[in-house]
């Protein structure tokens, strides 16, 4: 991978968007995370900073843009700052 990004599933584990890397990279390919407006097709999607990341999980779509690239599946507070929220559509 080249510097400055990250592969879609990892991030969005590290972020909290999923429990696991696996469903991580299940809702990737099960279609429901896009990247700047395109469906990802595969779990090793490059992502990085700036790029925004739509994930559509049962109980809420959440549009973000990405602030940073994790190390770690961090505590709470070390994930959301990984992101900023451009537009929660819950319900």
């Amino acid at each position: 991978m080249k510097p400055g990004r990250q592969r879609l599933d990892k991030w969005l584990w590290f972020a909290r968007f999923a429990r696991t890397r696996s469903l991580a990279a299940r809702l990737v390919a099960d279609g429901y995370v896009r990247v700047n407006g395109k469906r990802a097709e595969a779990a090793a999607t490059a992502v990085g900073l700036g790029d925004v990341v739509t994930v559509a999980a049962a109980h809420a779509t959440v549009i973000a843009r990405v602030r940073d690239l994790g190390e770690r599946r961090g505590p709470a507070p070390e994930a959301q700052a990984l992101y900023e929220v451009v537009d929660d559509a819950t319900g």
